[in-house]
Parts: C-alpha cells; sequence; structure tokens
C-alpha cells in the first residue's frame, strides 16, 4: 500500500524576520517580549546539527517517505491507539446507552470494505509546494460525517470551543468551528442520537458549546478522570453510525481546523473496527455516570480479541492488514486490550529501516507529577533501534510559545548521537508555525499538534 504523504514541506511567510525578534523592541510590553523570547529559543537550540534546525523563515515538514505496511495506533490520555499493520482501520459504537457491541466478536476477520483516508488541518497562511500531496482537510472530513449521518453519532473528547466564545478574537477563521458545531446541533431533529464523552467542563475547559448542544438534544456525560485516575480524557474520536470513524490529534476546536497542524485518520464502512472502538466509547460512558468508579475486572462485554498479538485481520483500501486499538491507563483496559505504551515500544522494536516520529513535545519525564520523575521508557527505545539495529530515526517536534524549556536539553541528548564517527542515524528537527501579528494574537495556536509514528512497517496515529 502507498499510503499518502503524512507531512508535506511548507513555505515560509513573506517576512518572516518580522516574527522573531531578537531583542526587546521598542514598544512592546513585557508579555509580547516573553512570547517572542520563547518563539525565539524554537531557533536557538544549541547542540543540534548544523541543517537539523529550520531558520527563523522556515517552517520545515523536512522528509518525504512511501511506506509499504501501515499500522496505526491511536490514544487518549486516558489513550486510545489505533494499530493497522499494513493498513488503517474504522471502527463503531453502540447508540444504546448501557449496551456494549450488539455484534459479538467471534474471529479476527472483517469482510467489510474498509476504506481509510488520512486526513489534516494546515494552519492558515501555510501552502504546499507544487508538487505535494495534498488529503481531505479535518473539516472537510467531520462535515462529511455529519451530512451523512443516518443514526448515531457518538464523539469521545477533550474539550468544546468551536464556537469561539473564549479566545475574545472574532477571527473569521473560526467559521468551520462554528459549521459543525451547527451541524451537530441540528443532527437530534433530523432524529440522530448523539452522544458526547467529555472531561468535566472548567475555567480552562468552558462549557458553553456543551450547554447548546444539551439543550438541542445531544446526551453529555462528563467523565470524571480526575477524580478517577488523576489524569483527563484526552481522547478525540467519532463514531458514526456504528459503520465510520475519525480519530486523531484534532479537539472539538476551531482552531484545531484552521490555526493548529493536525493529523488524523477516517474509516469508512468498517462495521468490525468501529464495534471495538464503540467499546472503547462505552467505557467513557460507564464512568460518566454519577459516582462511579472503574470495575476490576471489567465485564467482559467490554473485552476484546483484537491486540498486537491477534489484530483484527482485513482489507482495507483492498489490502490486506492487520488493525488494533490500544489504550491507557491500564485501569481502563478490559480484557484482551493492549495498553498504549506496549503498543508504542513494540511498533519501535519492531522497526528495521526507519521510525519516524511527529509530536507536539517530548520529554522523557512525567510531566504532570509532583515530584517530578525521569521516564525514558520511549526515549531508551529510540537510542536501542538506533544503536543496535541501526534503524533511521527522526523526531519532529514542535516548537511555539508553550515549549517547556526542559524539553531542549533532551532533544540535544538525542540528536548528540549521530555525528561523522559513529553512523549512527538520529536526527531532530523543529517544526514552527509561522504567524502574523493577527494570528500571534490567538491563544494557543499556530503550533504542530500531531502525533503520530510511521516505520516501514507499521503507522501509529495518536490523539
Amino acid at each position: 500500500m502507498k499510503p499518502q504523504v503524512a507531512y508535506q514541506k511548507l513555505k515560509a511567510p513573506e517576512n518572516p524576520q518580522e516574527l522573531l525578534p531578537l531583542a526587546e523592541q521598542p514598544g512592546q510590553t513585557p508579555d509580547q517580549f516573553h512570547d517572542s523570547a520563547r518563539r525565539r529559543s524554537c531557533h536557538s537550540v544549541t547542540g543540534l546539527r548544523p541543517g537539523e534546525l529550520s531558520s527563523p523563515s522556515t517552517s520545515i515538514l523536512p522528509w518525504d517517505f512511501q511506506c509499504i505496511l501501515v499500522t496505526a495506533i491511536l490514544s487518549t490520555v486516558l489513550v486510545v491507539a489505533l494499530v493497522v499493520h499494513s493498513f488503517l482501520l474504522p471502527l463503531r459504537s453502540s447508540t444504546t446507552v448501557g449496551n456494549v457491541a450488539s455484534v459479538p466478536l467471534v474471529d479476527n476477520t472483517c469482510s467489510d470494505p474498509c476504506r481509510s483516508v488520512l486526513v489534516e488541518s494546515i494552519p492558515e497562511g501555510l501552502t504546499y509546494d507544487d508538487n505535494s500531496t495534498v488529503g481531505p482537510s479535518t473539516f472537510e472530513t467531520w462535515q462529511r460525517l455529519l451530512r451523512n449521518a443516518r443514526s448515531s453519532v457518538d464523539i469521545a473528547s477533550f474539550y468544546w470551543t468551536l464556537s469561539n466564545k473564549d479566545t475574545h478574537t472574532h477571527d473569521p477563521s473560526a467559521s468551520q468551528g462554528e459549521e459543525i458545531l451547527a451541524e451537530l446541533l441540528h443532527a437530534p431533529s433530523r432524529g440522530i442520537a448523539v452522544r458526547i464523552a467529555v472531561n468535566p467542563p472548567s475555567s480552562r475547559l468552558p462549557s458553553a458549546d456543551l450547554q447548546v448542544l444539551e439543550k438541542s438534544g445531544a446526551q453529555i456525560r462528563q467523565v470524571d478522570l480526575p477524580r478517577l485516575t488523576q489524569g483527563v480524557l484526552h481522547t478525540k474520536f467519532w463514531i458514526v453510525d456504528q459503520l465510520h470513524i475519525y480519530l486523531g490529534s484534532a479537539n472539538m476546536d476551531w482552531r484545531a481546523l484552521t490555526q493548529v497542524k493536525e493529523l488524523g485518520v477516517a474509516v469508512y464502512n468498517c462495521s468490525c473496527l468501529a464495534q471495538d472502538l464503540g467499546k472503547m466509547f462505552e467505557v467513557y460512558w460507564t464512568l460518566g455516570l454519577p459516582n462511579t468508579t472503574i470495575p476490576s475486572p471489567w465485564p467482559a462485554n467490554y473485552s476484546t480479541t483484537y491486540n498486537k498479538n491477534t489484530p483484527l485481520e482485513l482489507k482495507l483500501n483492498g489490502t490486506e492488514a492487520g488493525v488494533y486499538f490500544s489504550s491507557a491507563p491500564p485501569a481502563l483496559c478490559a480484557t484482551g486490550r493492549t495498553e498504549d505504551l506496549q503498543s508504542l515500544l513494540s511498533v519501535i522494536e519492531g522497526a528495521q529501516e526507519f521510525v519516524y516520529i511527529a509530536v507536539m513535545s517530548y520529554l522523557p519525564t512525567m510531566e504532570f507529577s509532583h515530584p517530578r520523575r525521569f521516564w525514558p521508557a520511549i526515549d531508551d527505545h529510540l537510542r536501542k533501534v538506533a544503536y543496535e539495529k541501526r534503524v533511521r530515526v527522526r523526531l519532529l517536534v514542535g516548537c511555539w510559545r508553550h515549549s517547556k524549556p526542559s524539553m531542549f536539553p533532551f532533544l540535544r541528548s538525542l540528536a548528540a548521537l549521530q555525528d561523522n564517527h559513529t553512523h549512527y542515524s538520529l536526527q531532530v528537527r523543529l517544526f514552527v508555525v509561522p504567524a502574523n501579528e493577527t494570528q500571534a494574537k490567538i491563544p494557543y495556536a499556530r503550533v504542530n499538534h500531531s502525533k503520530f509514528m510511521v516505520t516501514d512497517k507499521v503507522a501509529y496515529i495518536g490523539k
């Protein structure tokens, strides 16, 4: 299979020097200087090899590649991951409250005519080179799923800001998010059952969109993972008509459609996968009940036979493939479900030629733990395959105003493995999304938010 190119080289803005002042400028507020200094730090990470870091005038997506076998994994923090061996698969979920998977999983084969498509959000102002492959946008994909929905839409989500009521920017690029919200508001009147599993709202995670959706007839459950696991529901997936799915990095946020770089996958006409993903939605839906606790073990109807040892076998885009979902934390994994870390590490270990990774941030630490803890599991595996198997490792990391300064020493450490004497192949590059004066005023925007990994055998798409 020849999948769509997962990322492209992008053209820089006409006057990129204006984006990265080297010193405080006359009239700059302290906040403006702090912002420019943070952006400048993305270009001054000393220790990375010459040419490995984008210049202030470049938004880089440096490597073009083709893969023959693709395995996709999708994850939530509570993480959900889809792993596809040789292709990407679809998923579906039940629409009956409290019921899971009305069709039993009797074996590990699927005869559905499954079709998968990689989808992207490209921040406004960035354009492709003439020879670049362009896939469907996240907006077009969501719009298609909603307009073709016939009976049900289940959405697992982190937060909702499709209507741009929280940024006070009145940016016209919010229109795509507002259009998706309007389609969802209209769905119940068309006889479509809409269910949404989401984190409890807070001052940082507003609830205005959820309030109007509930008034329109959507069912909403707040999954109190901060209480249950000290974590958050970070999952981002859709299940439509128990037949089609979307899974990827895009939040239910207008910025995820026009101001942030995102990547995901849509799988159509694949009830086998939709059914299994539906079991994961039912986990969240159950945990959204008042005063609930996490069962141990989970009842049998949440279990799966699809995992890294026995993936679902099917044809995806006409190509034989094997697919499964992984999840995290372990407490949310029913019997048979592969834990997300196991899946990630197995994908890295299985590479024979290359491991290419794109992420928003890279820290071999437990970022939100107190006290701080070192957590090198993934970092160690990247070093191991580069050293022991001479696998080519390429790491593309987002760099923006919210990047943690502690990230850069870890990246320098990885990049230091490659020099003219060792001949190890481990490259690190930073992905900076330029912003003009107007775009720079939009909070939490202009960043590479994609989370995916591609090897010579597997593709992993995270959420």
